[in-house]
């Protein structure tokens, strides 16, 4: 048996995300009512719906373009392409392209709008600073976000987001003439945008930091060894902290698909993380080892804390 299917699903986690994306459901849902005062409101869904088809059509060129990566084949990358090639067997996927950023940082990422379209990519920080069994525990946490469409999900979560980000941004050049578009309606426009955006922003990134849990769990299931992921978080977390600010700074920009967030000193993304605090992934890991190890682990119980 699959080690994806032997622990069947996390409950609570799943219950978690549901609710996330329910509540996103509901502030859109009045958004876009407020919103259908507006008489060019086709035109915004038309012009952020094509920009967010082509974000997630060529994320994964713009991700790689971003970070300067180069794809790598079997034989430039022998050890890295046998793990990931033995990690989708186990989770039932097909072998994504592997990439290999030029940068001292150490972490990894996964893009792509679908599984037989990702590429996972790490850096070369993170070859120097991990062992074989760290390294994979790293790769099978990507390979769970490519296998949890995790690109496909945040992306779609963020669409009536963007749109509100957009009309708030634009909102003095959005003005004119025309009946329905008196002062207060401008006004409540204006108002249900900002309040849309700083309430969608919040949930997103809760949903984001859920699935990180969820990718973390991933890759204790499909290793098999959750030790190895804490070990691996250790020395990422350890080693960012003696990373020169310069260096983070130009891979910062990546924090969302980073399996930790590079953060610098004086920048704003350390108050509104993508992911959760590492050691609370790191407790609940062990804690997945702790009730692996004494053969009563059930998915249900692991996040229950959360």
């Amino acid at each position: 048996m699959k080690a994806s299917k032997r622990y069947g699903r996390d409950i609570g986690l799943s219950a978690r995300m549901f609710l996330t994306m329910l509540l996103l459901a509901a502030v859109y849902l009045a958004f876009l009512v407020v919103l259908s005062r507006l008489f060019a409101l086709p035109l915004v869904l038309v012009f952020v719906g094509l920009f967010m088809f082509a974000q997630l059509y060529y994320s994964d060129r713009l991700v790689l373009w971003s970070l300067r990566a180069r794809l790598v084949s079997p034989e430039e990358a022998p050890q890295l392409h046998s793990i990931v090639e033995r990690l989708c067997a186990i989770a039932d996927l097909p072998k994504p392209r592997i990439a290999i950023v030029p940068s001292q940082v150490p972490n990894a990422l996964a893009t792509g709008r679908s599984k037989s379209n990702a590429v996972v990519a790490v850096t070369q920080g993170l070859l120097d600073t991990l062992s074989p069994d760290e390294l994979e525990a790293v790769l099978g946490h990507e390979l769970t976000h490519i296998k949890n469409k995790d690109m496909l999900v945040l992306t779609i979560a963020s669409f009536v987001s963007t749109i509100a980000y957009f009309m708030m941004h634009n909102f003095f050049f959005m003005g004119g003439g025309g009946g329905r578009r008196n002062d207060s309606s401008l006004v409540l426009i204006f108002v249900a945008s900002l309040l849309t955006w700083i309430i969608s922003y919040a949930l997103i990134r809760t949903l984001s930091r859920y699935r990180e849990y969820a990718a973390d769990r991933g890759s204790a299931i499909i290793t098999g060894r959750p030790r190895s992921l804490i070990s691996a978080l250790y020395k990422i977390s350890g080693k960012m902290e003696r990373i020169p600010t310069k260096d983070i700074r130009e891979v910062e920009g990546m924090n969302a698909f980073f399996i930790i967030p590079a953060i610098s000193g004086r920048s704003v993304l350390a108050l509104f993380s993508t992911h959760p605090p590492t050691y609370q992934r790191i407790l609940l890991l062990s804690q997945i080892e702790r009730e692996m190890a004494s053969a009563k682990y059930t998915a249900r119980n692991i996040y229950k804390n959360i």
